[in-house]
């Protein structure tokens, strides 16, 4: 649960003091604020969704705020490289393959000669990009924040240096810094990535043609989301994934092996326990060497048209100045932060992917807002990470959120499972997407939620009262008493509780 210790009440006699003026500035001139002499209160480097929602409610909150961003538009790698344009793109190849593939016809849709424009697609993909980027902008203007084009780096505790294009500095005085400069793409070691035959998730997102074959390199979230976009669109897939499963960290293993069922049956191929030994340009096709994880002598050479690289990614924390103020890393190069947020530098703080914990841009936007409110109230921020969803926005999706049943083991929780079925739900019977189920993980003796994982075409959506009711410590019982409107998607989530509390759904036996 977001948390600022007992500090509520204060906060919001700040915020409405603030608004006075001068009993804002006495109440904080020894809380790290700026002085007469000194232009900010806060200055953000990094404008990604935890960067950018930061900015936005510290100035909200009375701060004079800045914002460096190294690139020409606002929102970092999720809206102009990530969450944004991979989402729209995933839409409009999903319906590309429900014309294409039949479904639309088996719901009565008859057409012929389904063409697929790619330059079409993809414009669509930018103006959504655009639309968001010019709202953040916008949001800036609205809320007063101060937007620095240029690479910002620290170079005291009270500077932040930004470097533009033209190689030209400016620098900023500053109270509080705040590092939100998120993650980069890992590179895999001895490939090498031009974005346009062998890309990265970057490269993935602006193909110019369908390739014929295409190989992935992992099997996580970002890999299975793309490689489910170019599959629908024409291309022949074969995911290599280093692991014996698919889906990436957390995923329950029991979802897993059903989602990797019906993206095989969408036809992606998984070669599991394999790993890639290296790739080489051939003509124009690449080869592709892998090996057995287990037997490393079983070794294949898979020739494909686009090599996709996505084994995950990695704080980005270089050229910052964090040396210049001795700003300390963990052992994983990321910016090691305390309870509220702070290195070791008291006035220097760090949210989001650069920092530990999940790499979510959901997970950034909270940790920036609570950050920033612990900043002006002086409290002590929480956040139960326990309660932050996990999202795969293919088709169906995936969605899960608390502990997977093998955690559960791991930990030794004496636990009890309520599953429901898509297949038994009216709303995906009505609609003809019945693939998938709800699981639902109790504790056995107090029947409190620990784990909810969905597989449905909505499961993105779901999650989220499976999340707000997780934060109130609900139990199975509370959730299954709950009245939820029929026919909805919702009323498996409502009987999968019901069966992890009392034993048994209604509409599934």
């Amino acid at each position: 649960m977001l948390k600022i210790g007992g500090n509520i009440t204060k906060l919001n006699s700040i915020v409405s003091h603030s608004k006075q003026g001068s009993v804002f500035i006495s109440l904080f001139q020894s809380k790290n604020y700026s002085s007469s002499s000194e232009e900010f209160d806060l200055t953000v480097i990094g404008s990604g969704p935890g960067g950018y929602v930061a900015a936005i409610k510290a100035a909200q909150l009375g701060l004079k705020t800045a914002c460096v961003e190294k690139n020409d538009t606002l929102g970092g790698t999720c809206l102009n490289v990530g969450c944004i344009p991979s989402k729209a793109l995933l839409h409009n190849s999903h319906l590309f393959h429900q014309a294409s593939h039949g479904d639309l016809k088996k719901r009565g849709v008859e057409f012929d000669n389904v063409r697929l424009n790619l330059e079409t697609l993809m414009k669509q993909k930018e103006n959504a990009v655009k639309g968001l980027t010019d709202g953040v902008a916008f949001l800036f203007k609205s809320n007063k924040v101060s937007r620095y084009n240029g690479f910002g780096s620290i170079t005291s505790a009270n500077e932040v240096t930004v470097t533009k294009k033209d190689n030209t500095k400016e620098v900023i005085k500053t109270k509080n810094i705040l590092i939100a400069t998120g993650s980069e793409v890992t590179p895999f070691p001895g490939i090498e990535i031009d974005e346009e035959t062998v890309v990265s998730s970057t490269g993935a997102l602006s193909l110019k043609q369908v390739p014929e074959s295409m190989v992935l390199i992992g099997g996580g979230v970002i890999g299975l989301e793309l490689g489910s976009v170019w599959s629908r669109l024409g291309s022949k897939v074969t995911c290599v994934e280093f692991l014996p499963s698919i889906g990436g960290q957390g995923i329950d293993g029991e979802v897993a092996k059903q989602f990797q069922r019906i993206l095989t049956k969408q036809g992606i191929k998984f070669k599991l326990e394999t790993k890639v030994v290296g790739a080489e340009k051939s003509g124009n096709k690449i080869k592709v060497n892998i090996e057995s994880v287990k037997n490393p002598s079983s070794k294949e050479t898979i020739d494909c048209d686009t090599l996709l690289v996505c084994i995950g990614r990695r704080p980005f924390t270089q050229n910052l100045g964090l040396e210049n103020v001795g700003v300390k890393m963990d052992q994983r190069g990321r910016i090691a932060t305390n309870n509220k947020f702070q290195t070791n530098i008291p006035n220097i703080y760090a949210i989001g992917d650069c920092i530990q914990g999940p790499m979510l841009a959901h997970k950034a936007e909270d940790e920036g807002i609570v950050c920033v409110e612990s900043i002006v109230s002086g409290g002590t921020p929480h956040i139960d990470y326990n309660c932050v969803p996990s999202v795969i926005y293919t088709h169906p999706e995936v969605a899960w959120i608390g502990k997977s049943e093998e955690q559960l083991k791991q930990e030794g929780v004496k636990y009890r499972i309520g599953k429901f079925p898509m297949a038994a739900n009216s709303r995906a019977k009505t609609i003809g997407e019945t693939d998938g189920f709800v699981k639902v993980l109790s504790d056995a003796v107090t029947d409190r939620i620990l784990g909810v994982h969905l597989i449905n075409s909505v499961a993105g959506e779901l999650v989220n009262e499976a999340a707000l009711a997780m934060e109130y410590g609900a139990s199975c019982e509370d959730l299954a008493r709950v009245c939820h409107a029929h026919p909805t998607w919702s009323e498996s989530l409502k009987e999968a509780h019901l069966a992890a509390y009392f034993g048994k759904p209604i509409n599934s036996v």
